[in-house]
């Protein structure tokens, strides 16, 4: 079985959770087929992953487009609309993976509020042309039965790639001395945007004498929100906003307590690469996060500003807490291992093709 894994703009989300879902399922399913299963994953739709060499071969008369078994989608745009249509066109089984709605559109770039309404009926459309549509959480796949979708839905998880945050206590010291940290600090990963609660990150951190820092890449171009702007351009005096870090691991092992109180999530694969590295976990609790983890046990979640300070201060005065969420957070992201990830895709593939 010979399965399209595709992800358009692939060169321009490698820095961002939609790149970090697509690595992990070709990794997934690579460490499938390692295992046994019968499948074989290409991330090109065109053959020899070339698209001068499938115009030559359409001329010859042969396929333009690589010859599989299963298109699996990861984006909404123009090449995922035509490689879907194809789908359609040849009777070949197309999984349309979910991991942009409206939802968490919103407050993420300049202008995305006013565009999620119409977003949302694009999103319509394009869903329900699937065979299947794969989310990331029960949660979304409400989402989607509500707008609604018209097409079956099954929820299943990112998974953590553990071999991509390995080695993050070795780079402990030289990422603290790198950006001046010290003490507990609390941090969150990821891109800098409002949706990801950049407002209450900063508006906690001035609350409390604790050194905070925010490793991801900050908008500087006309897209940014002028939020994302102001704050970054100037912080509390506590907080750090680090820019791209090469290093991913460096960011779990500087810090000591992850913070991210993100108004939506899809599902979260941050957060359990923060659970991967054994670091407690404050989370605003919202019904994504109660899918997947408990209140403390993994994590402790807040609905409040005056909740995370609360719960900050609680974890800063007690390492023995830590300690065990951090231990309990390693055995939830042991759970969404990438193993059962791939079971679980090769699964799905084998009862489209069925």
């Amino acid at each position: 079985m010979r399965v399209l894994d595709y992800l358009e703009l692939s060169s321009r989300l490698d820095r961002a959770g939609i790149g970090t879902a697509h690595d992990q399922q070709v990794a997934a399913l690579e460490r499938a087929r390692a295992a046994g299963a019968d499948v074989e994953v290409v991330t090109s739709p065109w053959p020899d992953g070339d698209a001068l060499g499938g115009l030559y071969a359409g001329l010859r008369g042969r396929g333009v487009l690589a010859d599989v078994d299963v298109v699996h989608l990861n984006l909404i745009g123009p090449a995922s609309v035509a490689l879907a249509r194809y789908a359609r066109r040849t009777d070949t089984p197309l999984v349309l993976h979910c991991h942009v709605t409206s939802e968490d559109f919103r407050e993420s770039f300049r202008g995305s509020d006013a565009v999620a309404p119409a977003l949302r009926r694009y999103l319509r459309w394009f869903y329900s042309q699937a065979d299947l549509v794969v989310t990331p959480s029960e949660y979304t796949r409400r989402q989607l039965l509500d707008y609604p979708v018209d097409a079956p839905v099954r929820a299943l998880s990112n998974g953590v790639d553990h071999d991509s945050v390995a080695g993050h206590e070795s780079l402990r010291k030289p990422y603290r001395d790198r950006f001046d940290l010290d003490g507990v600090v609390m941090f969150a990963v990821g891109s800098v945007f409002e949706r990801k609660g950049l407002t209450d990150f900063c508006a906690v951190a001035e609350r409390t004498d604790h050194e905070f820092a925010w490793f991801g890449t900050v908008d500087s171009g006309p897209q940014a929100s002028p939020t994302v702007r102001r704050l970054t351009g100037d912080p509390p005096d506590n907080v750090t906003f680090t820019g791209w870090v090469d290093d991913k691991p460096g960011a779990f092992g500087a810090g000591d307590v992850f913070f991210f109180p993100t108004k939506e999530e899809n599902q979260g694969i941050v957060v359990l690469e923060a659970m991967a590295c054994g670091r407690p976990c404050v989370l605003r609790d919202i019904p994504v996060f109660r899918e997947y983890f408990e209140d403390g046990h993994d994590c402790l979640l807040c609905s409040s500003r005056e909740e995370f300070v609360a719960a900050l201060e609680r974890l800063a005065d007690d390492p023995d807490l830590r300690r065990r969420l951090g231990e309990n957070g390693r055995e939830t992201a042991a759970e969404h291992s990438l193993e059962r990830v791939g079971e679980e895709l090769v699964a799905t593939y084998e009862e489209l093709v069925g």
